[in-house]
């Protein structure tokens, strides 16, 4: 199950502290995306909440730390490597 998430995750083109904490379950998204797992399922599974219950707002979270993810393994990661040599 996720830690404490937001409905979205922070914007830019530089990784943020909530990225950072949030890595595990961006690599968890990254394996379900790659797995063909369908969201409803992945999103249960990772955030660990029903999402019939709000079936919109569990969407709308699922894309966007997918999206996320799919920033970060392209071309964020690269900062945070940077970051973590200095």
């Amino acid at each position: 199950m996720a830690r404490e998430f937001q409905d979205q995750p922070p914007a830019g083109d530089e990784p943020t502290s909530y990225d950072r904490e949030q890595l595990t379950l961006y690599l968890r998204l990254l394996d379900a995306d790659r797995d063909g797992a369908g969201w409803q399922e992945a999103f249960e599974i990772i955030f660990g909440i029903d999402p019939s219950e709000h079936p919109e707002r569990a969407e709308k979270v699922f894309t966007s730390h997918l999206d996320r993810a799919k920033w970060l393994a392209s071309s964020g990661y690269l900062e945070l490597l940077i970051a973590g040599r200095g």
